[in-house]
């Protein structure tokens, strides 16, 4: 196997790009080189072509991949970084005729919002008028439906909320990541849960994602098809952030604030991570995943995926990016929850 991927050192690309090399596959990695030592040693072959490809013109991109490719073509091609129509149709325009697979990164928050059913499978409408971010992805995915009628071999992929070893998983959060609130919990303040913390979740551990994926690749059967790949497991979202508290050893002090209050409380531009995604309660239906890549289960539970996870940010201090802006935040809205309670009592 022969495989190039764009990006391929982020939350998920990176358990990929890990998996591949353990399987012995040759792997091209296509990026700006500033992490790929992040993937550490092993098995297989690893090929850096370093290059900007949303800067770089397609001729040049072109030539770099050429050079070390010795004529021949990759059997999959994988964009991790591609987030509009304009991104994928520069990949189709570059790799058209180098690949006997393309896989496209979407999104499961490009399913329908509000869902009318909370049960998700591949064919639920794509629709979120909450964010643009979704919006783009659903532009990306029909351009390349288009380019398979044509006769373009893709696979489109919808994950959910996957966290990896680097990074743990929040509904409320600031622009500078998950720290501040692990922070928060460790030193006994208050943390925000949107709504009241019961509607359903799915978080998938990397590392679960990596082996669906791979099974995937090269696949001929999930040519021209759209998969999600998550866990099967469902949680509230007070259980997650209780996992969480528990991973620190500290007790959880929840205040449950509505979603609809949030993105109006101005600071942050809450209403597509939270109306157009989190505020909604999911379950995803895995069936197709599973006839696609037979015997794969997600194995790992978030209690135990997220203990690994907080266990390596507490020890690896480029992965505490304090916010204190989003600390004060979090104070003077929890402070008005709590004046205008007072008030109300009287």
């Amino acid at each position: 196997m022969k495989a190039l991927f764009i990006g391929g050192t982020g939350t998920i690309s990176a358990a990929i790009s890990r998996r591949v090399l353990e399987l012995g596959w040759d792997l091209y990695l296509l990026n700006r080189g500033s992490r790929n030592e992040a993937l550490g040693a092993s098995q297989g072959r690893l090929v850096e072509i370093t290059c900007d490809i949303r800067a770089e013109s397609e001729g040049e991109i072109l030539e770099k991949i050429k050079a070390r490719l010795n004529g021949e073509t990759f059997d999959v091609v994988a964009d991790f970084i591609a987030y509009n129509r304009e991104q994928v149709e520069k990949d189709y325009r570059i790799f058209n005729g180098l690949t006997r697979q393309y896989f496209y990164i979407s999104s499961a928050s490009a399913y329908q919002k509000p869902l009318a059913d909370f049960r998700i499978t591949e064919s639920t409408p794509l629709a979120n008028p909450y964010w643009q971010y979704s919006r783009d992805k659903i532009a990306g995915e029909d351009f390349l439906m288009e380019k398979y009628r044509e006769g373009f071999p893709i696979t489109i992929i919808r994950p959910s909320h996957t966290y990896d070893e680097r990074k743990v998983p929040m509904g409320v959060h600031g622009t500078k990541g998950s720290w501040q609130v692990l922070k928060r919990i460790i030193d006994g303040k208050p943390v925000i849960i949107q709504g009241d913390g019961t509607s359903l979740w799915t978080m998938t551990s990397s590392k679960d994602f990596a082996l669906a994926f791979t099974g995937l690749m090269g696949n001929i059967h999930a040519i021209g098809q759209t998969v999600h790949i998550t866990s099967d497991e469902t949680l509230t979202w007070n259980q997650i952030y209780e996992a969480i508290a528990a991973a620190l050893g500290k007790p959880l002090k929840a205040v449950h604030i509505s979603s609809e209050f949030l993105t109006r409380a101005g600071s942050y531009d809450f209403e597509g991570g939270l109306t157009g995604d989190k505020a909604n309660s999911v379950v995803f239906d895995n069936a197709k995943l599973k006839r696609l890549v037979p015997g794969f289960t997600a194995t790992i539970r978030f209690d135990q995926g997220i203990r690994e996870t907080v266990a390596y940010v507490l020890a690896h201090k480029e992965c505490q990016v304090e916010d204190p802006e989003f600390n004060v935040w979090c104070d003077r809205v929890i402070a008005a929850r709590e004046k205008a309670l007072a008030e109300l009592r009287g």
